[in-house]
């Protein structure tokens, strides 16, 4: 299994190195529709260069190229600007910037982006739990005043809690009432996922979660992941292993998890790729680069974040 994962490990960085001019709005060649789709590309590569600072493992080093790139981007006052094209999501991908801001860059960049912000944005006000844990996660990495309350006021509201797994009786209309059912629908298993992260800061802190909302998480994810190696959903599925190690547990010694890195090996490309959210949704072999790599590049970056977490040991603050 560690095998597995350092063939994961490998050749997902290698292909992420290796495709950087497509990460990069300002590559030539590249137009305004390429600016707008690589702003949220380019933060997902920072949180992977943010988490690597800390998680370490044996193949971190493969992030250099990345890094360099970040320190580029992260001091053009064009970058952040391109959030402006996704209107619903911009404070987010500004705030975001501004947590995932590389160290050692001049920040002036970075300042001006959090000063946009309007304060409205860092309250609680109007906002669902899980966007107020997201608020507070990227807030307090950038050192941003907000009134979002603790995380301690915010567990008990997380997906994470709150989520009930469907039963085959639950099939929605026009879905077989089977085995294959879902126990959580797209958007909730993704909500699973992201309270854990933001709670659990990738592994590296306590989600707050024990005793019975515990084991209730441990069973949401396990069965959700189940489900999507049964269904080939490999994004979700890496996304979910990264969750059962934030809660506490080694997900290369569960069936589920063990079963999750063997699907996402058996779907990797010989060069390194995982070519798309899902089966259903995979690239075609014969896509030009740059519809392969906006299929592909997500799923890519997530199996290699996964990678990095589990190998980068065991937190002492953990207990099963």
């Amino acid at each position: 299994m560690t095998s597995s994962l350092d063939q994961l490990s490998v050749g997902t960085l290698d292909w992420l190195g290796a495709n950087l001019d497509h990460f990069d709005p300002f590559a030539a060649g590249a137009g305004t529709a390429t600016h707008q789709q690589a702003a949220k590309a380019v933060l997902e590569l920072a949180l992977l260069r943010h988490c690597s600072t800390w998680t370490g493992g044996p193949h971190g080093e493969r992030l250099g190229g990345a890094t360099a790139l970040l320190r580029k981007l992260w001091q053009r006052p064009e970058f952040p600007r391109l959030f402006d094209a996704h209107p619903p999501s911009a404070p987010t991908y500004g705030l975001a910037f501004a947590a995932l801001a590389p160290d050692g860059i001049d920040d002036t960049v970075r300042r001006a982006t959090l000063a946009r912000l309007a304060p409205d944005f860092l309250s609680p006000a109007g906002k669902s739990p899980l966007k107020r844990m997201e608020i507070r996660f990227y807030a307090d990495k950038a050192g941003a005043s907000h009134t979002i309350e603790p995380y301690a006021g915010l567990v008990g509201q997380s997906p994470l809690v709150t989520l009930t797994a469907a039963t085959p009786g639950d099939a929605a209309e026009g879905e077989a009432a089977d085995g294959d059912t879902a126990p959580l629908t797209d958007s909730e298993g993704y909500s699973l996922t992201h309270a854990a992260f933001f709670l659990g800061d990738y592994g590296r802190t306590p989600t707050g979660l024990d005793g019975d909302a515990l084991a209730h998480a441990r069973e949401l994810v396990r069965r959700m992941l189940d489900h999507c190696v049964g269904q080939d959903r490999w994004d979700l599925a890496a996304e979910l292993v990264i969750s059962q190690f934030i809660l506490g547990l080694d997900p290369l010694r569960t069936p589920s998890g063990a079963a999750a890195v063997e699907c996402l090996v058996r779907a990797q490309r010989s060069d390194g790729a995982i070519p798309g959210r899902s089966a259903a949704l995979m690239a075609s072999p014969s896509a030009p680069a740059g519809e392969f790599f906006r299929k592909a590049y997500h799923t890519t970056l997530v199996t290699a974040l996964m990678t990095l977490v589990l190998s980068s040991g065991r937190p002492s603050w953990h207990r099963d």
